[in-house]
C-alpha cells in the first residue's frame, strides 16, 4: 500500500486498467477429489475463466471446466461465492493491471478422465480435498479454498 508520500497522488495509481470477471467450479468426483488444473504450464487453480458478453456465469463456469478438463457431465449443486483478485502475472506474482471478479459454484460428476482442451491449460488432475489449497498458487485463491473446505466436505458427502 502506498503512503501519501509516494507515487504522484494520480487516483489512477490505485485503479487497475482492467476490471475482468471469471466463473468457475470446484468440482467433486466420486471418490471425494478436486479438480485442480494448470494455468499456462506455470501455475495450478481451480478451473475457471472470462465470462462472455451475454453469457451467464454458471454456464461460463460450465464452459471453463469443460475447456480446461474435459468434464462434459457436471451435477449443479450449489453457488460457493465470490472474490476479487489481481491476475497471477510473469512469475506467478500479481499482474496489477487487471482486478478480477471470480465466481464459483459447486459442481459433482461421474467422469474420471481428464482431457484438457484448452492449450492454454494443460494439465488437469485430481487431488484430495485438504491438499488443494497447498496446491494453488495464488494466495486468494488459497484463502477462498479453504474458507469453503468444510462446506464442499459436507456437501459431497
Amino acid at each position: 500500500m502506498l503512503t501519501p508520500n509516494e507515487g504522484t497522488g494520480n487516483i489512477r495509481e490505485y485503479i487497475p486498467s482492467k476490471v475482468t470477471v471469471s466463473a468457475g467450479g470446484v468440482v467433486i468426483n466420486q471418490q471425494r477429489m478436486i479438480l485442480v488444473v494448470n494455468q499456462n504450464g506455470t501455475s495450478w487453480s481451480l478451473p475457471k475463466g472470462h465470462v462472455n458478453p451475454g453469457e451467464e456465469p454458471i454456464q461460463a463456469a460450465i464452459r471453463e471446466i469443460m475447456e480446461e478438463s474435459g468434464i462434459a457431465g457436471l451435477h449443479f449443486l450449489c453457488t460457493l461465492g465470490s472474490y476479487g483478485r489481481y491476475k497471477i502475472g510473469p512469475n506467478t506474482g500479481e499482474d496489477k493491471n487487471e482486478w478480477k471478479v471470480l465466481l464459483f459454484f459447486l459442481f459433482k460428476t461421474e467422469q474420471n478422465e481428464l482431457k484438457p482442451k484448452d492449450p492454454h491449460n494443460p494439465h488437469a488432475r485430481w487431488v484430495h480435498p485438504d491438499e488443494v489449497e497447498v496446491l494453488l498458487t495464488h494466495p486468494k485463491d488459497k484463502v477462498f479454498y479453504k474458507s469453503i473446505r468444510d462446506q464442499i466436505k459436507s456437501l459431497s458427502s
